[in-house]
């Protein structure tokens, strides 16, 4: 068992430093675009009288960057070859993704706007698995051109985390002799709207509220639906809506894979994102402990250096081996998932790739808040990146899927409710082991006095 990154893999991250060094930091320090990074002027990318949205001028900065992260080969690693990335592994991009965020914030990585120079794409996935060849041709190739963008509709205002209960409808309905359904609901947290061009929207087609099988996906023109409010958010700027759907009629052509089993694509959607995102919080943390180990060299309060305090230290230890022993499971999970059919990965893994991100987000929170504390009032202010990194990834301990949902996953697979433990487990004769535990009981003789 080889636990080496292959050359090819550090060769990569080499290539990437040289990139960042020669083409983005440039951009980032050009002009006054090191504005959006400096942590005094959130306003920078923050359009406060404009519902919070993010600034049209980060967002063409994010964009410029992106462009030449195409250009020189980068941004579409993990996409397939085919619509010209080169295949990239879970495992690669697990590695790459901890790399860039353990960098620091930058134009290079940052995630407060899910932007990196190594992009990732999990609608890609999403569509090559269930979409048509009509649907892949449109939004595959019109993803990376910029002319299809897709928010995603899943979460309802009164439900949060319980997509089984769909008070969103799609009723077939045919219009001009052409199948199609109207789709009426309401969602939360669709994230992009303000910039979309279509909606994922996840509605009931049929069964009953708390049923898995029922609901689909349909993908709606952004315009025709109607944003109530931008949420703000303990991180600015916002761009995750509570929107309406008034009563939109699509063609059937706009179902996206197969009707009354929507909540495959999610998962679909899911476990891509999570894997990745973990990785990006483990990087994120990874800053943060070694960011305050400096400091805390340097740092000569009394007479000596800060860092000979036990209390320093023994925090920053725990957090360490924290962040090393996740990090092998990430990359565990991540090797797994290469390895796995598509559709394997829900039934064999999912437990692996919940506990990889829960843990990941919440280590990032502990990381962040404990480099405040080592850098005292230097870190408690916003001349240091600490408390907006917490802002950030305190988001993804909800959104990424809560992290109890998450150990909900993980404890169905543990007692066999889900998963492949399932069978076995099930065929346990409990009553049988309540037996044995009695029959113990009278020979341990009554407790002594």
């Amino acid at each position: 068992m080889d636990f080496a990154l292959p050359a090819e893999l550090t060769d990569y991250l080499k290539k990437l430093d040289d990139f960042i060094d020669a083409e983005i930091k440039p951009l980032e320090e050009e002009d006054d675009n090191d504005r959006f990074f400096d942590h005094r002027r959130e306003w920078a990318r923050t359009d406060f009288d404009n519902d919070g949205l993010p600034r049209p001028e980060w967002e063409q900065l994010l964009r410029k960057a992106t462009r030449k992260a195409d250009e020189a080969g980068f941004w579409r690693f993990s996409a397939p070859e085919k619509f010209g990335g080169q295949g990239g592994s879970h495992l690669w991009m697990a590695v790459i993704r901890e790399y860039l965020a353990a960098k620091g914030l930058g134009l290079h990585n940052d995630l407060q706007n899910e932007h990196s120079v190594v992009g990732n794409f999990p609608f890609v996935e999403m569509y090559e698995q269930f979409g048509s060849e009509e649907q892949k041709k449109e939004f595959i190739q019109g993803g990376f051109d910029g002319s299809r963008r897709v928010a995603f509709g899943l979460t309802e205002p009164h439900h949060g985390s319980d997509a089984t209960h769909m008070e969103t409808t799609a009723t077939p309905e045919e219009r001009d002799g052409t199948p199609g359904y109207l789709v009426k609901g309401e969602k939360m947290w669709t994230t992009g709207m303000h910039v979309a061009t279509h909606c994922a929207v996840f509605a009931r087609t049929s069964g009953k509220d708390g049923d898995a099988r029922g609901i689909s996906c349909l993908l709606v023109p952004a315009d025709q639906i109607e944003v109530d409010e931008y949420l703000w958010t303990y991180n600015m700027p916002t761009d995750h809506p509570r929107v309406t759907i008034p009563g939109v009629w699509v063609p059937e052509t706009a179902l996206l894979g197969p009707l009354d089993g929507g909540l495959a694509i999610a998962q679909s959607f899911v476990h891509q994102n999570r894997i990745r995102q973990a990785a990006s919080s483990l990087g994120a943390a990874v800053y943060c402990i070694e960011e305050s180990v400096k400091y805390a060299r340097a740092r000569k309060p009394f007479g000596q250096e800060l860092s000979r305090n036990q209390a320093i230290q023994f925090p920053l230890v725990e957090l360490s081996t924290q962040a090393e022993m996740l990090r092998w499971l990430i990359r565990k999970t991540a090797w797994d998932m290469d390895n796995l059919p598509h559709v394997e990965i829900e039934k064999q893994i999912s437990d692996k790739v919940s506990m990889c991100n829960y843990w990941a987000n919440r280590l990032c929170c502990e990381a962040a808040d404990r480099a405040i504390q080592v850098h005292g009032g230097l870190g408690y202010s916003r001349h240091k990146p600490f408390e907006h990194i917490y802002r950030h990834h305190r988001r993804y301990r909800i959104t990424e899927g809560a992290e109890e949902i998450q150990m909900r996953k993980v404890g169905a697979y543990l007692f066999g409710y889900l998963g492949p433990k399932r069978k076995e487990l099930s065929d346990v004769d409990y009553s049988e082991v309540d037996h044995k535990v009695s029959q113990i009981r009278p020979r341990m003789g009554a407790a002594p006095k």
